[in-house]
């Protein structure tokens, strides 16, 4: 069976490339199509094999700058035309579904959102003052592309529950949901004793809400790791109190170590899924999340079963603190044990054999 893959850009390994990666292992011989590609950014398997770029990708400055580029990106993708495969599978947040493929030729999108920016983010993006209305023209032109495009794709897979609501409001379609791999065979929880620092693991856009922790922990005092990178790191690093330490982007060890060390994962964005939270939860931490978006399947909150995680219910620091507080009062009642049994539910094993089972199943 030949197979084309087709993802947005590859500038770095983030959630959405740890799905590619698994769909490289089960078709390692595919070719690889994509907006933007930095090389070195990505695995070396992903690296391995041919990967075919749009023209934006010999732009000079792309790597920083890609993401204004935004309203070319429906042109670029469409550029491709896809003939000679017996499959093409899309992991798709923005672009990537839109490929054209010749008729006949099965198209699964693996969909991690409809496209946040011009959808249920686009406030968190472009705001409400001047900036939006300059943009509104732009959002409705991507808007009608994005639902055009969308009729392209044989049969959606969504990333959560959460994501195929949207899918469904969006697109007017139905999905499948298989969740996305956790390496949970690298992440381990430690045999010694936690240490008395705080993680949050950001991507320095508007919806990850990092400013909400470090404000959180202003008040506090309590000591906050800061793991990532992304366009509003420097000016929240800037502005950060000493008890809030910035690492940058860490190596895939070395996350897995932060995460067994740490006394909680801060999660106070709203995922489509959340692969971060469930990497915290196979190291054994408890999770003080967001109560909304796809930790809603990921975390058990306190109060149910076999808690794995605190909610906190509003996008402010006081109510994070709330949580947090909240947390220090019951956190013996968290059994590390069981907090890793729930992570094990999100093997890359498990996405493996369910997605080559949608795959082969017409």
């Amino acid at each position: 069976m030949r197979v084309a893959l087709v993802h947005d850009w590859l500038t770095g390994m983030r959630g959405g490339e740890r799905v590619l990666q698994e769909l490289v292992t089960l078709f390692p011989d595919a070719d690889l199509y994509t907006l933007i590609h930095v090389p070195g950014s990505i695995s070396p398997e992903i690296e391995a094999l041919p990967i075919h770029t749009s023209p934006l990708s010999r732009l000079p400055g792309i790597r920083r700058h890609y993401r204004l580029l935004l309203p070319l990106f429906p042109w670029a993708i469409e550029r491709f035309r896809l003939r000679g495969y017996d499959r093409v599978i899309s992991t798709s947040h923005a672009v990537a579904k839109g490929i054209r493929v010749k008729p006949g030729i099965p198209h699964i999108c693996y969909c991690h959102t409809p496209m946040r920016y011009i959808w249920d983010q686009a406030d968190a993006y472009f705001g409400q003052g001047l900036k939006r209305a300059l943009a509104t023209p732009m959002i409705k032109y991507l808007q009608r592309w994005d639902r055009r495009s969308s009729t392209r794709v044989t049969q959606f897979i969504a990333n959560s529950n959460h994501v195929a609501e949207r899918i469904d409001r969006h697109y007017g379609r139905r999905a499948r949901v298989i969740y996305p791999p956790v390496n949970t065979e690298l992440i381990q929880p430690r045999t010694e004793a936690r240490e008395e620092f705080y993680l949050l693991v950001g991507g320095f856009v508007p919806y990850k809400n990092e400013h909400i922790a470090i404000e959180a922990f202003r008040r506090m005092g309590r000591q906050l790791l800061v793991v990532g990178d992304g366009p509003s790191r420097a000016r929240l690093e800037r502005d950060a109190p000493d008890n809030v330490s910035f690492m940058g982007r860490v190596p895939d060890a070395v996350l897995a170590d932060l995460y067994g060390r740490c006394r909680a994962l801060i999660y106070p964005q709203i995922e489509d899924f959340g692969i971060v939270a469930v990497e915290a939860q196979a190291a054994g931490r408890p999770v003080i999340a967001l109560g909304r978006g796809g930790a809603r399947e990921t975390v058990v909150p306190y109060g149910r079963e076999n808690p794995t995680g605190v909610f906190f219910h509003h996008r402010a620091a006081r109510s994070l603190i709330e949580a947090i507080e909240k947390f220090e009062k019951i956190e013996p009642e968290f059994d590390p044990k069981t907090i890793r049994q729930h992570a094990e539910k999100f093997s890359a094993a498990r996405f493996r054999q369910e997605m080559l089972a949608e795959i082969q199943r017409d």
